[in-house]
């Protein structure tokens, strides 16, 4: 048995990790042996799926699920009808769930019974954007029969339990007129396709001349196979639309939706399978993108849009940024299948039964929040969290923290592949899209706006920005170069001044008609903002000048709904500010002189330890929380909050 799940593993990654086949890891795989079937189960990307992780079921306990009784009376009304089918589907998901074994080691696909009426060995089941270009045709079934003669074509029907039933009864007709043989190929109305043999070679045979005939059809239509290249939203646009998105299509009333901009182009005119209905809803919200449209959708169809168009721009909106990506990713994959079906009369949309079954299917609602990922800690509540000097040191420790607390968190950083590093380490840690990554020069005015405007185009706004970049420069007013003092100030003054110009309008762009969430900015200060710092008169003063830029900006965006405060941290003594051997304070303050009597490193650091009353540096996670507090507490502006042990107490 061994092999054969290696075989069925391979086959899954195969094409699993080919986008002309799988999308958001749509579609299942299984195999038989003897008295147990293995399938994927739910959860599971095909991309990835190792043999181990196949979920072992016993095939008899399997087909139990086919003496639940199939038919209810059509005549009933609607909300007696769905009690029914909710009854049905849930029994057929105990003898599915009963059939595991051992009991309870996963949750298997609901379209297990399915695999399991066929006679082949390997099953491979998935939703290529070729097959359903066919398959959501209004000509799609006379195309199958044309192309594909000794394939079994089965009319939508809705899935789960009821397309198991209606399966089995047109898998033993066609073995009827076939002497006892089972179709190698079922095509799936509006859904996909079944591909059974005995080995893989057998599989990968029929999925590429599927592949070839279908290319060709496409060919001769002269029609693009791949998916939509659509130029970028103009910046302006983007701006204008994307922040107010935000909060007209918040998922709860104390969190903002995550949009992102899919570019131009027109999104799909109607539902075509049940993946596109699960991740992108089953039409898309089309106006103007104002409170009116919005709320007119939400009237018509019951829920929030998950996809937007707005004077040709599309995007796309969820709770978090892999809900949001997921949607795009359907979105595009719909565009594709759409226009496809060009090649065979045009689209054929699913009818309203159908669509508003697959929107509130339990199973199918199962799979979307499995596909959204765990989620970490919800203090901040999938807050987007901009960082500045997030790549490393103080910024990274902050970044982290906040992840772990909910936040999604943008690590901007001029060193952008220090940054991406960093971003794709709290992606693995926290779960995906938990981080994005953007390069900036803070002391540059074209670069803030541009990080402002790449943060909108991939997030739609955000909600925190913490203004951490900065640098140092020590040396005695008789002696600093002034190079060095206009290093010092173009970074921690300036900088800070062009990141909350920038953000601030992004920030309080997501205000609508006066209603919206309240925004934080908060600035990572020093204790030296406090108090003078001897022969460090450059960063002492940008930091002293910069606590007066925070009560000034906070006066000003107070009417904006953005609270504006500084942290000011005292010396974090293990971090590369200070412990770097060749540029470290550590190394810049015994050189200078600025600690009397030292002779080492060491002794420097002793000397620093020592005025702390309780006795250490400054962990990340000390300002962090001091961050967090800034965005929970919701009468607080204009303040610059120590987080120095003790070292510097306000008066």
């Amino acid at each position: 048995m061994n092999e054969k799940l290696a075989n069925i593993a391979e086959l899954s990654r195969l094409y699993g990790n080919n986008p002309l086949y799988v999308f958001l890891g749509g579609g299942n795989t299984s195999v038989k042996d003897g008295d147990s079937i293995y399938i994927k189960p739910s959860g599971v990307a095909l991309a990835t799926i190792q043999g181990d992780d196949f979920l072992r079921l016993d095939r008899t306990a399997v087909e139990k699920v086919f003496t639940i009784p199939c038919a209810i009376d059509e005549k009933l009304d609607e909300a007696t009808r769905k009690a029914a089918v909710r009854t049905r589907e849930a029994a057929a998901n105990l003898f599915l769930e009963s059939a595991v074994r051992p009991l309870g080691a996963g949750r298997p696909s609901v379209e297990t019974p399915l695999h399991e009426i066929f006679q082949w060995t390997y099953i491979v089941h998935l939703h290529p954007a070729l097959v359903n270009g066919m398959t959501c045709a209004k000509d799609g079934k006379a195309a199958a029969a044309r192309l594909f003669p000794e394939a079994l074509w089965m009319d939508y029907c809705d899935p789960g339990y009821t397309l198991s039933n209606v399966a089995k009864q047109a898998m033993d007709a066609y073995a009827s007129a076939h002497d006892g043989n089972h179709p190698h190929v079922i095509f799936l109305q509006n859904h996909g396709v079944f591909v059974g043999a005995e080995t893989p070679d057998e599989i990968k045979a029929i999925y590429q001349e599927m592949t070839d005939k279908l290319s060709a059809e496409y060919a001769k239509a002269n029609l693009s196979i791949e998916e939509p290249a659509l130029p970028p939203t103009a910046p302006e646009a983007l701006n204008e639309i994307a922040p107010k998105l935000r909060t007209l299509l918040a998922p709860s009333a104390d969190s903002r939706a995550v949009v992102t901009s899919v570019g131009e182009g027109h999104a799909f005119r109607g539902p075509l399978s049940p993946d596109h209905c699960v991740y992108a809803k089953s039409f898309a919200c089309i106006g103007d993108g104002g409170k009116d449209s919005i709320e007119t959708y939400r009237k018509l169809r019951g829920y929030l849009p998950k996809v937007i168009e707005v004077k040709g721009s599309l995007f796309t909106a969820g709770a978090t940024l892999k809900d949001a990506a997921s949607s795009a990713i359907a979105l595009k994959n719909a565009m594709l299948v759409e226009n496809l079906t060009q090649a065979f009369g045009g689209p054929n949309y699913l009818a309203d039964q159908y669509y508003r079954f697959l929107e509130e299917w339990e199973v199918e609602s199962y799979r979307a929040k499995v596909n959204s990922g765990n989620q970490a800690g919800n203090r901040l509540n999938n807050r987007i969290c901009l960082v500045t000097g997030g790549a490393q040191g103080f910024g990274l420790g902050i970044a982290k923290y906040l992840a772990a607390n909910g936040g999604i968190i943008v690590i901007a950083d001029m060193n952008l592949e220090g940054a991406r590093k960093a971003a794709a380490e709290l992606c693995k840690e926290y779960g995906a899209g938990r981080s994005i990554a953007v390069g900036v020069n803070i002391s540059d005015e074209a670069s803030v706006e541009q990080m402002a405007t790449e943060v909108v185009r991939q997030l739609g706004g955000l909600d925190l920005l913490v203004a951490n970049a900065g640098v140092v420069r020590a040396g005695s007013v008789m002696e600093i170069a002034k190079k060095d003092w206009d290093f010092v100030t173009n970074i921690n003054y300036t900088g800070y001044f062009l990141c909350c110009k920038y953000v601030s309008r992004v920030m309080a762009a997501q205000i609508v008609d006066g209603a919206g969430l309240w925004s934080d900015i908060v600035q990572v200060n020093s204790k030296s903002g406090l108090e003078g710092s001897n022969k460090n008169g450059a960063y002492a003063g940008s930091k002293f000048g910069t606590i007066g830029l925070t009560e000034s900006f906070a006066l000003e965006l107070v009417t904006s709904k953005i609270k504006v405060n500084s942290v000011c941290p005292g010396n974090y003594l293990d971090g590369p500010l200070w412990s770097d051997p060749v540029k470290g304070l550590f190394v810049q303050y015994l050189n200078a002189g600025k600690v009397p009597g030292a002779k080492s490193v060491e002794d420097v650091r002793e000397f620093y330890m020592s005025k702390v009353p309780m006795h250490r540096g400054c962990l990340p996670e000390d300002v962090a929380r001091a961050i967090i507090y800034c965005v929970e507490q919701q009468y607080e502006t204009g303040q610059a909050i120590p987080v120095t042990g003790g070292q510097v107490m306000l008066h």
